[in-house]
């Protein structure tokens, strides 16, 4: 093969390698896998005043977690203590779990040491809270809340699912309200990938989002769906939708409080992005356009540089000289 072809070989595979990332990527944010159920569906489902014939998958424990990373205090913040109260008071035959930074890591160190230096060495101390809420449901299942999220009924009726998250309907599904039986494949897959995903970006939000968040947790969702458990019927996973924009259904289990514990500075940027799908996809439509045309620019360079060290000169273009000619 001549050396140009192998220029423009290597240019195409570059080509694809980024187009294909970037059309992973734009997934994240459109339309989910999975099987997608409103609240007031599961609501309507568990039958009131009788016990329920479904068998409960989940077992009835209520996760958070509070890493105080500031201080490394152990005293929660008042208004979050109340948040958190309503869904101990509204499950009152519930076990109830508040994982510290103490306990979480040693959650890490006795039952997945492999992961140990992954989870000290994170950049930013938001991704421990981020991975070991995947490891606690993998480990004793539940329901998982994040601190500014609290409870305004009884949960009983979630518990007949075998594992879910919750989509808010615009962008990458939400890992703040998760559930699921202990050991489910979903999370055996998702902490398995941790690892691997766990690059540094440029941008805070992209590193927090993709390496260990809900950008991360919803690329895993995908690709769970494609592998043979996932895409059976019988084992498809539920997205619980909980937009909570104006004038669409109202949250009837959960409570949304104060948050943005771990904003940066480029978190503005990114949901404002959010909320402006259509325009990300024309800008991505223009990236891949512009990485075609510098590739194709680029192994022409290549081609026309590897002629001039053979000592060829490029061929003029146009038509050749006739005799007549104006010189």
């Amino acid at each position: 093969m001549r050396p140009r072809n192998y220029v423009i070989v290597a240019v195409v595979l570059v080509q694809l390698f980024l187009i294909t990332r970037l059309v992973a990527f734009v997934q994240l944010f459109f339309e989910h896998s999975g099987i997608a159920i409103t609240q007031n569906e599961i609501a309507e489902a568990h039958p009131t005043g009788s016990e329920d014939p479904r068998p409960q998958l989940i077992p009835k424990i209520i996760h958070q977690v509070f890493h105080d990373w500031k201080f490394h205090n152990q005293t929660m913040p008042s208004d979050w203590d109340e948040v958190r109260q309503t869904c101990i008071d509204s499950n009152r035959d519930w076990e109830y779990r508040l994982w510290t930074e103490q306990s979480s890591r040693e959650l890490i160190e006795t039952h997945y040491p492999w992961f140990l230096s992954t989870y000290d060495g994170y950049k930013f101390p938001v991704q421990r809270v981020d991975a070991v809420r995947y490891f606690i449901l993998l480990k004793y299942g539940g329901i998982y809340l994040d601190l500014d999220n609290g409870c305004l009924r009884d949960l009983t009726p979630l518990l007949y699912y075998p594992m879910w998250t919750t989509d808010g309907g615009r962008g990458a599904l939400s890992n703040n309200i998760l559930a699921s039986i202990p050991s489910h494949p979903f999370w055996i897959l998702l902490t398995n990938s941790l690892i691997p995903y766990n690059y540094n970006y440029f941008f805070p939000y992209v590193t927090i989002s993709y390496a260990s968040g809900q950008w991360f947790e919803t690329a895993i969702w995908q690709v769970y769906h494609k592998t043979a458990a996932g895409s059976s019927p019988e084992n498809r996973l539920h997205r619980i939708m909980m937009d909570d924009r104006p004038g669409v259904e109202p949250w009837i289990f959960f409570t949304q409080e104060r948050g943005g514990t771990w904003v940066n500075w480029d978190n503005y940027l990114f949901l404002w992005i959010g909320d402006h799908l259509l325009l990300l996809g024309i800008g991505l439509c223009v990236m891949v356009a512009f990485i075609w045309w510098a590739g194709m620019r680029c192994a022409r360079w290549c081609s026309e540089r590897n002629h001039e060290r053979k000592g060829y000169a490029a061929l003029a273009r146009g038509r050749p000289k006739r005799e007549g000619d104006d010189v």
